[in-house]
């Protein structure tokens, strides 16, 4: 197998890598990703359950969330065309910025108990954009971090998606006690212009090498790349890797809600736990995470938060045995959503690190929905799992589905190296955003 990697940078300390102006606005644009993300699902539901829409209507819904499953498709045509505004990648931002606060607004227009076609085109319409938002600022955020910076814009990145849904669903409930579902959206629209305005401000990634030059390009030379700087069959363990990677924790947390009820705790007490104490370590296991990646580097992060992530379901696994144990499932919540944001960071960074600026929103659209599947599909025969093994038995399954990823990691990120093997080359260079001209009056 043949194989490059890219050079090692130099190791900054995490205050000067979260300290730098990048880092606040990938926060706001992450507010913005995340913004959308609910009000085509919980929100929504929520609107239609009080509009007293029956429920098979409702579970139908679901489907307008597609968009963000199938984002690779159309994914290359950000690659291939530069919009005449703001550079290939903020350009494309702003467009979907812009498109999602109209569509979001058109939200208030709708009556859910009359007119459900219509609602229904425009939650997939805000589906559509919010995964085009997705997919160019995935492709930004990659574009504008240096390798090192990987895990720290990850990190603040997945804080404010965090923000952001805790507002649609959190707030959006607030203000629905107090005013009508069409006024919430139309405020939560509004919303919008913060990340509008992050754009604007924001620096655009340098681009040293020539866009693809048609659609075709765009849609073959990504996979050309990668397979080229990885050799063929590295490329495949590198494929498998990215699914196996998350699978311990997207296998135990497919059925903790379940268990923890079926364990006696009723259902405020979870809810309070995993929108509480929850939400706070996941989001304090990516910024360790991109804390520990600024410092040691992705690959031997890697290993060793895999290998967290395996461990910390042995918190569920005494649970299991021990019975009803409020500190306990405390204890346990914590530790597996403190691993869950470990493993997020440094998975995100490496799917980062393997993407060429060229083809950056395709081939990161691609790999982030391979990792999807071990959270999505491969989780799925987990209750029969539990039926054959019990609790106990199935959150060992859950520590020991941390191996695999632990063998495949020596042959694309091995230890001793501080980047993996085929990533390919992030300087981090931006143009900076330039800054409006005074009226030719006032210069004189």
């Amino acid at each position: 197998m043949t194989a490059t990697a890219a050079p090692a940078p130099m190791k900054p300390s995490a205050l000067r890598v979260f300290g730098q102006p990048k880092m606040a606005t990938l926060l706001v644009l992450g507010f913005s990703s995340g913004l959308p993300f609910y009000l085509t699902s919980k929100t929504l539901q929520a609107w239609m359950t009080t509009a007293k829409v029956d429920l098979a209507t409702i579970g139908f819904f679901s489907l307008v969330t597609l968009p963000y499953s199938l984002k690779f498709v159309w994914a290359p045509l950000m690659d291939r065309y530069t919009p005449p505004f703001l550079g290939r990648r903020r350009g494309w931002v702003l467009i979907t910025q812009v498109l999602l606060l109209l569509v979001i607004a058109a939200m208030s227009l709708h009556d859910p108990r009359t007119g459900l076609k219509m609602l229904a085109v425009n939650a997939i319409a805000i589906a559509f954009f919010s995964a085009s938002q997705d997919i160019s600022l995935d492709a930004y955020r990659t574009d504008v971090l240096e390798t090192r910076e990987m895990g720290a814009g990850a990190a603040v990145f997945v804080m404010g998606y965090r923000i952001a849904m805790i507002t649609t669903g959190a707030l959006a409930f607030f203000l629905a006690d107090r005013t009508s579902w069409n006024n919430v959206y139309l405020l939560i629209a509004l919303l919008m212009i913060i990340g509008i305005a992050a754009t604007f401000v924001a620096a655009e990634p340098v681009l040293n090498d020539a866009p693809p030059k048609s659609l075709a390009e765009a849609v073959v030379l990504p996979f050309a790349d990668f397979f080229q700087r990885a050799g063929v069959l590295r490329a495949l363990v590198v494929l498998l890797f990215i699914v196996a990677y998350k699978y311990s924790d997207s296998l135990a947390g497919s059925m903790t809600t379940p268990f923890l009820l079926q364990a006696g705790f009723s259902q405020s007490e979870v809810g309070a736990v995993f929108l509480g104490v929850g939400v706070i370590a996941t989001i304090a296991g990516v910024v360790v995470a991109g804390a520990a990646i600024g410092k040691i580097g992705i690959n031997r992060s890697l290993w060793i938060f895999v290998v967290f992530q395996g461990l910390s379901n042995l918190t569920y696994y005494g649970l299991s045995l021990s019975g009803k144990n409020h500190g306990f499932m405390v204890s346990a919540v914590i530790t597996e959503n403190f691993g869950l944001g470990l493993v997020t960071g440094a998975m995100t960074a490496y799917l980062m690190s393997m993407c060429n600026k060229r083809f950056t929103a395709t081939q990161f659209a691609l790999l982030s929905s391979l990792m999807a599947a071990s959270r999505d599909i491969l989780v799925a025969p987990a209750g029969k799992i539990i039926e054959g093994v019990g609790w106990p038995g199935f959150f060992l399954i859950t520590v020991a589905m941390a191996i695999p990823p632990l063998i495949l990691l020596p042959f694309i990120a091995p230890w001793s190296s501080d980047v993996p093997i085929g990533a390919a080359p992030h300087t981090g260079e931006t143009i900076p955003a330039r800054r409006p001209q005074p009226p030719l009056a006032v210069r004189r």
